[in-house]
């Protein structure tokens, strides 16, 4: 897959079609946390190693240079140089179930849902005993629903794709054996198209990441990370909406994790997290969204690592702001996942996922016709990972 390419161009107000201009901004502030968060199921895999477990533990477990992206405290905890390539793979499907709809006509079952590649890269290196570098280059969300022509909902729905890149250098420092702290920038590009306007807008972003590792034991990790929120401008959103401007400038909020990890016999292994984001704090969003997950890994030999894991996504999104474009909801996910060392210093992972969401409620009502239905949801997420050291 080639990586977005980001033009400057933006929509004017005349250009936006009516329909979509109460949802946009709801939309942009979704997928800016979508990565970090996981809450609203856009988030197409960080890595394959982290997939296995359901992303329990991800600030506290640092086995690859891909560690960087949720804790980069955890690069001082690699030996030597190390880069990872992964590709992850998402396939969500969405279909609708009309619920007395009015005012509209077509076909009452709408599917969409798209298959989607993303790649990702990192590479950690250590400077000296005590620093570490690292840096990361990847495309942390897309969105690309698309329904069938027919469906009842055509007029009410604007096939809208979405992408992101993100550049994430960062530095860590081991302040002893039980303690190493991390800090991360990240620049972000956005790219929005409208594909039946053929309208564009794009934008970029500054944001940080820290975090810090205690290793209370060999056997025993706490990790602490902050993912802050980041400031987007897009001159298509009216200064009347809530949280923007009057230059359609609006600011996404952080997200805060805490993980553990321990090794529990000479085989076993076992992680959790929690991730929390504060959603309340924009006047979009009735509810603040958090993540709970937890795994477990079980080494075979000097060669096979097996995983799984199992995690649950409070979306922010509710039944009142829920659109056609976007109709997530809570998820569960169950995970599993393997891992082949060649030696010390490669290593090969997998990594699969299945999403169950509750039935997403949608009631559409644009001042006329009215779409109202409920959803059935799951999405698939597949990951392979390669890990060599230098």
């Amino acid at each position: 897959m080639s990586l977005p390419r980001f033009s400057r161009q933006h929509f004017s107000a005349s250009q936006m079609p009516a329909q979509l201009k109460p949802s946009l901004l709801l939309l942009l502030m979704t997928l800016a946390l979508a990565a970090p968060a996981n809450a609203s199921g856009l988030d197409a895999g960080k890595n394959a190693s982290g997939l296995g477990v359901a992303y329990a533990g991800a600030a506290a477990v640092a086995d690859n240079a891909s560690v960087l992206r949720y804790n980069p405290a955890g690069l001082t905890l690699l030996e030597g140089t190390l880069f990872s390539p992964v590709a992850t793979g998402r396939r969500h499907r969405y279909s609708f179930n009309d619920r007395e709809s009015a005012g509209l006509a077509g076909d009452e079952s709408g599917q969409a849902g798209q298959r989607q590649t993303l790649p990702h890269a990192y590479l950690a290196w250590p400077i000296s005993d005590a620093w570490s570098l690292g840096l990361g280059i990847y495309s942390p969300y897309s969105l690309d629903p698309g329904y069938n022509d027919n469906w009842l909902g055509r007029n009410q729905f604007v096939r809208t794709e979405f992408d992101s890149l993100n550049f994430n250098p960062a530095i860590a420092y081991r302040v002893s054996d039980r303690l190493s702290l991390g800090f991360g920038l990240d620049y972000r590009k956005i790219r929005l198209k409208v594909a039946q306007e053929g309208a564009r807008d794009s934008d970029s972003a500054w944001g940080w990441d820290a975090g810090a590792i205690l290793t209370l034991s060999p056997s025993m990790r706490l990790g602490l990370a902050y993912q802050s929120g980041m400031k987007y401008c897009s001159p298509a959103l009216p200064s009347a909406f809530p949280g923007v401007n009057d230059y359609g400038r609006f600011r996404t909020p952080g997200v805060l994790s805490f993980s553990v990890w321990q090794q529990i016999s000479e085989n076993w292994e076992a992680m959790g997290d929690f991730s929390y984001a504060r959603w309340r704090s924009m006047d979009e969003y009735d509810r603040d969204s958090w993540r709970l997950s937890w795994g477990a890994a079980y080494a075979w030999n000097n060669h096979w690592k097996t995983r799984f894991g199992l995690a649950y996504d409070r979306s922010p999104i509710t039944d009142s702001q829920r659109l056609a474009l976007l109709p997530n909801s809570h998820r569960l996910w169950f995970s599993l996942g393997a891992q082949y060392r060649f030696g010390k210093a490669s290593a090969l992972d997998f990594g699969y996922a299945y999403q169950w969401a509750k039935k997403p409620r949608l009631d559409y009502d644009s001042g006329g016709p009215r779409l109202r239905g409920d959803y059935n949801t799951n999405g698939h997420i597949l990951g392979i990972q390669y890990s060599q050291g230098f």
